[in-house]
Formats: C-alpha cells, sequence, structure tokens
C-alpha cells in the first residue's frame, strides 16, 4: 500500500484532501488543511469545518422586533406593485383612470358595508388593494415607500402582519363606528398601521424625534383629511391602532419567549377583530339588505 504524499515529503496532509501535503492549519481546530481549506476569519485562518460549526453556534444581532440585522426590504415593492397592478386592472375595466371605481371588478371588491354584513367579509381586506383615481394610489404608495425601513426593523413576517391586520383593522373602525351604507377603499389603513409601527419602534429605541414623529402623523391625517375629499378618518385611525398594538407587542415581548408571545398577539389582535365584524354584523343584519351585493344593490330598512 503506498503512503499518502506528505508522508513521503515530511509534511502533514489536508484533512479534507489527503492527497495535498501543506504547512498550513486551521487556527482553530489546529487541523492541518490547504490553502482551499481555509476560510479568513477576525483571528488567523480557520477551515471551512470550523467556520460552518461557527455559524450554526454564533447568535446573530437581531433588531428589536427579533428580526435579522441587515435584512433587505422585499415586501414593500411586492406589496406597491400589487397595488399599482391592481389599480391599472380596474381603470382598464372602468376606461377610464379617473373613474376606475366605475368597474364590476372594483364593486365586486370594494368594502361596501351591506355587502359585508350580507356574507362577504373578505372585502375588509381586499379594499385595501382599491384605490380611488391615479392620485389616492400615487399618495399611499409614496407614502409606503418612504416607510421602508419599517420591513427592516420587524423582519418579514412580522410587517406583512402588521400590514394585513392594519389594512382589516382600518375597514373593520368604518364598518363598525361608520355609517350604514359607505363603501371604503384604499391602503392608507395599512399606511397609517405601518406608522404606528414606527412610532412604537422610535419609542423603544428611545430615540429622539418621537414626539416629532407622533406630530407628523396628526398633521398628516389632517391634511389628508381635509385635501382629499371623502376620505376616512376612522379607516386612518383603526389602522394607526391595530399597527400600533402589534408593534408593541412585537417589540416589548422578552426574547426568551418572543415567538410565542409575538404570535399570540397576532392571534389575540384576529379574535378581537372577529369579535367587532359579529357585533357589527348583527346590528346591521336588522336595518339593511342586499338585492345583489355584488352590484352593491342594497337598501336600509325604515
Amino acid at each position: 500500500m503506498s503512503s499518502p504524499h506528505g508522508a513521503q515529503t515530511g509534511q502533514p496532509v489536508c484533512a479534507r484532501h489527503r492527497d495535498r501535503p501543506t504547512g498550513l492549519s486551521c487556527a482553530r481546530c489546529g487541523r492541518p488543511a490547504c490553502p482551499e481549506c481555509l476560510v479568513e476569519a477576525s483571528v488567523g485562518f480557520q477551515c471551512v469545518d470550523c467556520v460552518q460549526e461557527g455559524r450554526r453556534t454564533t447568535r446573530r444581532a437581531t433588531t428589536v422586533a427579533g428580526a435579522e440585522v441587515g435584512g433587505k426590504v422585499l415586501l414593500i415593492p411586492v406589496l406597491i406593485a400589487v397595488n399599482l397592478a391592481v389599480y391599472l386592472l380596474t381603470a382598464v375595466l372602468a376606461g377610464s383612470p379617473m373613474e376606475n371605481n366605475d368597474s364590476a371588478f372594483f364593486r365586486a371588491l370594494v368594502g361596501f358595508d351591506p355587502s359585508i354584513t350580507e356574507g362577504e367579509p373578505w372585502r375588509l381586506l381586499t379594499a385595501g388593494f382599491l384605490h380611488f383615481g391615479p392620485f389616492h394610489v400615487a399618495v399611499n404608495m409614496l407614502s409606503l415607500w418612504f416607510l421602508r425601513d419599517v420591513e427592516v426593523a420587524f423582519g418579514r413576517v412580522r410587517f406583512l402582519a402588521i400590514y394585513l391586520l392594519s389594512v382589516i383593522g382600518g375597514g373593520m373602525a368604518e364598518y363598525v363606528f361608520g355609517g350604514v351604507d359607505n363603501a371604503l377603499a384604499g391602503a392608507s389603513g395599512a399606511v397609517y398601521g405601518v406608522l404606528g409601527a414606527l412610532v412604537v419602534v422610535v419609542i423603544r429605541m428611545k430615540r429622539q424625534g418621537a414626539a416629532q414623529l407622533i406630530g407628523y402623523v396628526v398633521l398628516l391625517t389632517l391634511i389628508t383629511y381635509w385635501a382629499i375629499p371623502n376620505v376616512s378618518l376612522l379607516g386612518h385611525v383603526g389602522g394607526f391602532v391595530v399597527g400600533a398594538a402589534l408593534a408593541v407587542a412585537f417589540v416589548y415581548a422578552p426574547a426568551a419567549n418572543r415567538v410565542r408571545l409575538q404570535a399570540g398577539a397576532v392571534v389575540l389582535v384576529l379574535v378581537a377583530l372577529a369579535g367587532m365584524f359579529l357585533l357589527r354584523q348583527n346590528q346591521l343584519a336588522e336595518v339593511v339588505f342586499c338585492t345583489d351585493p355584488t352590484a352593491m344593490v342594497c337598501f336600509i330598512r325604515a
């Protein structure tokens, strides 16, 4: 039997490549390693096995919500693209960019209170992806883009929970506390939910500017309410409250039980929203009825 090449030369052989003599070794485990098997580390060079083991055992830095530091923004561009695509579709179907709500597709998904009461609760979510005209969608999507750092702070799963539940929360606030024949659309509830989450993060991290940020939210709400016709103040407030409430649970949960507590908070918000819906549905069922919910042909009982 032939001996390893390293034995013939008087040098040890690489632990991973037995046919390669080497005078190098891993700074961590001390095993011989050829240049191909060594990776530069904070202290000297380590073999690839030690580097992989270090990555598995080293605790990665996280944000206050538990997201990995240095994450990339992905969901916000996707959400913006979806909202813009839905707007363009409604504009094409309606034959008008300004009157895009004049289409059967729009009417089938808009947050129309009587239709929701008649058994179409999904409108509370789908309405968050519809917009009345180009200015409406442009303002919301631009606002969402400016808030993209919130996705990095919370991570994609938590951010998506905040976004979607804030959409529902905004719609639910209008449904429960508004009139009986309102039609709600727009991502404003989600945008304000993300704003609420940002306020909580700033307060949690004790950063300067929390008061200014809250003032900005109030000012933006007033400007939007007065500048854009038929804006739902309740939808904005509902989204903000849900987003802020989830953010509180996300950033103040102890690290030891973080995931379970955060998941529990999402479930509690869902249960609360479902309870509000059932109570309001029973109330409205006594005063409204629809002959064609999809076409928004509904009546208020005297």
